[in-house]
């Protein structure tokens, strides 16, 4: 009873000490119209966070809860009255100051009403990120309650991107996060790491509070620096009160400590207003980390570990490209806890997986300039041979031109040990181009068309872990003897990443045609804008004339000269 009292009489204090502020001189400035009883603004700007369409966020996070498990009964939204709010917000255990007013209001609506859905996905999400947050804000001493703040930074989305180019969970621009010791790279954006972002969130907090003192003050420089909130302090006469310097501040930031209150309040009081967290069980996975000190990317992780890649690229969403760049500098990979022991056992078959499709950029280049290294095509096939009795590693090399370790890279042996009857990729060579379209490349076949009006398609497939060749005839709707037939197997042994024909139909071949001046007519020239293109075009069209000039007669050194002026 005494209590409730207490809190009345806080509340009506608070509420008086609201009026006064908004009558002061100084708080006219900015939108507040004379005797308004509460602030009032409506040139505040939404953090981007708050803008963003929840199908894009869902896509951000990586998430799959169509089977997300709910905690309460969903319903509609209970609005409460002013002095409820005030209560609930007074009554949080935080250092920080978490005082209500209009605008504060209008946030926990946002929160409650237009934005439920949104709160209910970053409940499930805080299970997973609020942990970490609260861990490294204790390690340094801060409220705990600045957990909240990536709410109204990122929505929680690792991946996040200002129009401004601030990134990751904390949104740090880059000098500042280079500041703060995150690193960023073409391949890696620490920004975008959780646990080392939060660290240096954390760093950033303190030292922001170091000069201010003031929680509110700290939050405010957190989003527009602490050069505009000093300009706010000199142009309200020095005053270092976050509501007093309001209207001072760009309009970007008045309504941040606004948003940062009402996120507090809504996650803690989201089941008052019939909000339920979708919690998914991939978000509560044990969670372990592993330093990777080789080049791998996880594609090849997620092929060898049986994990999906998106799960991957949600628990890891600071490698830019998916490639772990462990042979510049070591990397934690963060990995299910009950895949880390596959991991380490499985680490050189990880490696080698499928590393020529992954891996396409060269060490060294001298061969092609000495003309001891000669390009294919771009697209090889392997060369196989079936290890017999007697065979060793180095005969085998030898007699196939290649070196042991190449062929321990290409078939993911870690010993030179063999077993007779085993087949072993000992080669590449050039292969057929690849498709021009989808599961499909054209090739002449001048034997079953003479007359040369169509030509033979070939329909490929790429073998995938698990297939058999009598799963792939099956799904193609042909006998496995055909599908030997085709690809030139004498036994049913297929390896993955083999590229097998399928299927084979007529179609009609391209025919060739004139050039034309029309041909010349190209999009970014169409108009006759370009000079080149008009250049090239008289020029072509001088030919053809000289051509048809040399035919009645003209000398062969004009039709020389003509032919040069093209080249």
């Amino acid at each position: 009873m005494q209590r409730t009292i207490l809190l009345t009489l806080v509340a009506l204090w608070t509420g008086l000490g609201l009026i006064a502020q908004n009558n002061l001189p100084g708080n006219s400035v900015g939108a507040s119209p004379a005797g308004a009883d509460t602030i009032q603004d409506n040139a505040i700007i939404y953090p981007e966070s708050m803008t963003e369409k929840l199908s894009d966020l869902l896509r951000n996070w990586q998430l799959d809860l169509s089977n997300a498990e709910i905690d309460c009964k969903r319903g509609q939204n209970v609005a409460f009255h002013d002095s409820v709010y005030l209560k609930k917000l007074y009554s949080l255990p935080s250092e920080m100051e978490l005082s209500f007013n209009s605008v504060v209001k209008n946030y926990i609506e946002m929160y409650a009403v237009r934005k439920r859905d949104q709160v209910s996905y970053m409940l499930a999400l805080g299970d997973y990120y609020f942990p970490m947050f609260e861990q490294a804000l204790d390690r340094y001493g801060l409220p705990i309650e600045l957990k909240f703040l990536p709410v109204i930074e990122s929505a929680l989305n690792p991946v996040a991107v200002s129009r401004a180019g601030a990134t990751g969970l904390w949104q740090f621009m880059l000098q500042t996060g280079k500041g703060y010791g995150l690193e960023v790279n073409s391949l890696v954006d620490e920004r975008r790491d959780p646990y080392k972002s939060t660290d240096a969130a954390a760093r950033y907090l303190k030292d922001l509070y170091t000069i201010y003192g003031d929680w509110n003050l700290v939050i405010a420089a957190y989003n527009c620096g602490p050069g505009n909130v000093n300009k706010a302090i000199a142009r309200s006469g020095g005053k270092r009160d976050y509501w007093e310097i309001y209207y001072r501040l760009p309009r970007e930031t008045r309504g941040y400590v606004p948003a940062f209150i009402a996120a507090n309040y809504i996650m803690n009081y989201y089941a008052d207003h019939n909000i339920c967290p979708a919690h998914s069980s991939s978000l509560t996975v044990a969670l372990d980390t592993v330093q990777v000190n080789e080049r791998m990317h996880l594609a090849q992780v997620a092929g060898v570990l049986d994990i999906p890649l998106g799960e991957l690229q949600r628990l890891n969403p600071q490698f830019r490209k998916d490639v772990i760049p462990g042979d510049f500098k070591a990397h934690a990979l963060v990995l299910p806890t009950e895949k880390m022991y596959a991991f380490i056992n499985k680490n050189d078959t990880i490696l080698n997986y499928d590393k020529a499709r992954y891996f396409t950029h060269r060490a060294s280049t001298d061969g092609y300039l000495d003309g001891s290294v000669s390009s294919l095509s771009g697209n090889t096939a392997s060369v196989y041979y079936r290890v017999k009795k007697g065979d060793n590693l180095s005969a085998i090399a030898r007699r196939h031109g290649t070196t042991v370790d190449r062929i321990k890279s290409w078939n993911g042996l870690k010993s030179n040990k063999l077993n007779i009857g085993k087949q072993l990729i000992v080669g590449k060579k050039e292969a057929a181009p690849q498709p021009t379209t989808q599961g499909q490349l054209a090739q002449a076949t001048t034997d079953d068309n003479p007359d040369g009006k169509t030509q033979t398609v070939n329909q490929y497939y790429r073998v995938k872990k698990g297939d058999t060749l009598g799963d792939i005839a099956r799904k193609n709707g042909i006998q496995v003897a055909q599908l030997q037939s085709w690809n030139g197997l004498k036994s049913s042994r297929i390896s993955i990443g083999d590229q097998l024909i399928v299927g084979q139909k007529a179609v009609p071949a391209p025919q060739e045609t004139a050039i034309g001046k029309d041909e010349y007519n190209r999009v970014e020239t169409a108009g006759g804008g370009n000079i080149i293109s008009s250049y090239l075009k008289g020029q072509i069209e001088k030919v053809e004339q000289n051509k048809l000039t040399d035919e009645q007669g003209t000398p062969e050194e004009e039709e020389v000269e003509a032919t040069s002026s093209v080249e």
